[in-house]
């Protein structure tokens, strides 16, 4: 451990700036995605077509981008990373100002992906670096929550965007995102830069983080739990509304009680799970995504109106209890079961499964509803069931993921 990691202590107070940035790069995610189909709709004489092609063409470029941050981390250190991912982030919005042809979407786009990546390749090493040992939940909790509630705000803008539907009004909002993405720019110079000291040992770099075979299966684990993140985006509003024919609300439903249980309930439990072995922790959160897969498919077999929305509000409770458990979780072993010299491609790893499951989950699982209700829950109850035996595996041979809640 770098003796300059232990003496950064996070506190709101003192890393407020950080936090404050985290807020404004959720703010302006949540504002954006919900409209970003309709702003190039609105603002660019394109099909939705050709949107979606582009899209999906820079999404695919900026796969490598995860992988690639790893080794910047651990030569320079995470901020600069971080900033420069900042400053591409605010010249793709600025120039999705301009665009008028798909490949200039695909362009602009490309650097907004490839700046989440890095943005989030970088994260896991700065919060590392800030938090203390048996703090470090804590913190990603706090920060999910946070995340969580900008996603929820910026989603309320948008909903005030669309409904004013001008162009002008789309045209606002990429400007401010742009801007915005400086705004955290800025807030990250005071933030200390996570880079390991010199002397550390980095000799064998990727080589030795692919030959880790106590670390594969953590990534294993963060791929399936990472495929049932992504349910709640792609799968359970087609479910509720289009094959259970359930009121378009429910979808909404869903989305607000996720957002809530997220934001205001990630730092509360994880702080009344101090002293508990993580990779348990982690097998319940699996059990409650399973949980919440079989009453999404029990809400297609009641007849009653008022029961079938239950058993999906009553899923989506459960579902986003396994998320709230296992979130933090996930992100400290993984940190915490990298050798600091080498944090920066450990993480880049672990972030690549995320990405992958989340490239792979529109097709995937639109696949399996599209085969019906079993299909895709009893697919997911397998998925959850797997990442469960995973959680059991890294617990009996990562010491990280054997280790208590809170202790260092």
């Amino acid at each position: 451990m770098n003796p300059s990691e232990i003496a950064v202590r996070p506190s709101v107070t003192r890393h407020g700036r950080f936090l404050a940035a985290i807020v404004i790069d959720s703010i302006g995610s949540g504002v954006f995605i919900p409209v970003s189909m309709l702003y190039f709709l609105a603002t660019t004489s394109l099909t939705l077509v050709q949107v979606g092609a582009a899209l999906t063409t820079a999404g695919l470029l900026a796969l490598p981008a995860g992988p690639l941050t790893g080794g910047l981390v651990d030569r320079y250190g995470a901020k600069p990373v971080l900033q420069a991912a900042n400053l591409a982030q605010a010249a793709g919005f600025a120039g999705y100002l301009f665009v008028g042809q798909p490949w200039q979407i695909a362009l602009c786009a490309w650097l907004n992906s490839a700046g989440r990546a890095v943005f989030f390749g970088c994260y896991g090493v700065t919060v590392t670096a800030l938090a203390e040992p048996g703090r470090r939940e804590h913190w990603f909790g706090l920060l999910g929550s946070v995340r969580n509630l900008g996603y929820a705000a910026g989603g309320l803008l948008a909903s005030v965007a669309v409904g004013v539907g001008t162009r002008g009004m789309y045209t606002a909002i990429v400007a401010v995102n742009a801007l915005s993405y400086v705004a955290a720019f800025a807030l990250m110079r005071t933030v200390p830069n996570a880079r390991p000291d010199a002397h550390h040992d980095t000799a064998g770099g990727w080589r030795r983080v692919l030959r880790d075979r106590r670390f594969l299966p953590v990534v294993a684990h963060q791929l399936c739990f990472a495929v049932s993140l992504f349910v709640l985006n792609v799968a359970i509003p087609v479910y509720a509304v289009d094959v259970l024919g359930l009121p378009g609300w429910t979808a909404g439903a869903v989305f607000t009680l996720n957002t809530l249980m997220v934001g205001f309930g990630q730092g509360f439990v994880v702080g009344r799970l101090g002293g508990r072995v993580r990779s348990r922790v982690l097998v319940t959160g699996h059990a409650c995504f399973a949980a919440g897969y079989l009453l999404f498919l029990a809400a297609g077999h009641v007849a009653a109106l008022a029961l079938a929305i239950a058993a999906l509000l009553c899923g989506a409770g459960l579902y986003t209890f396994g998320e709230i458990l296992g979130g933090p979780l996930t992100s400290t072993i993984a940190a915490e079961s990298a050798p600091d010299a080498l944090r920066g491609r450990y993480l880049a790893l672990n972030q690549l499964a995320v990405t992958l499951a989340g490239t792979a989950a529109p097709l995937a699982l639109s696949g399996l509803l599209s085969a019906g209700p079993a299909a895709i829950w009893l697919t997911l109850v397998g998925v959850s069931a797997l990442g469960a035996t995973l959680a059991l595996t890294i617990g009996r041979t990562v010491p990280a993921a054997r280790g208590l809640i809170g202790k260092a």
